[in-house]
């Protein structure tokens, strides 16, 4: 329970918000992914349940748009990825999408 509310302290900070915004302006305002704009989610990519130390380190950070975030969060909660014929294709319609926009 301690993990739980300390990452609840993490993402509830003036220092996160500001951490949270350097990762964003590092990385274009897109998605370090798939390149989209837009909405931006900023990732942990060593959680902080695991690696609280490294809650607001931006080399930890990287901002994915939330289709690319909740798919990497599935994968690391143990949630099979995509087929990788499935993922080609949601790509190919995020990137169709996104070009028109």
């Amino acid at each position: 329970m301690g993990v739980r509310k300390y990452g609840a302290s993490v993402y509830r900070s003036q220092r996160w918000a500001a951490v949270r915004q350097q990762a964003k302006r590092r990385d274009g305002f897109r998605c370090v992914e798939c390149g989209a704009p837009g909405r931006l989610e900023v990732h942990h990519i060593k959680r902080v349940k695991t690696h609280p130390e490294l809650s607001f380190d931006l080399s930890n950070l990287q901002s994915l748009c939330p289709s690319c975030h909740a798919r990497k969060t599935a994968i690391e909660v143990g949630i099979a990825p995509l087929d990788p014929k499935r993922q080609a294709w949601r790509d190919l319609l995020k990137r169709k999408v996104t070009t028109n926009a």
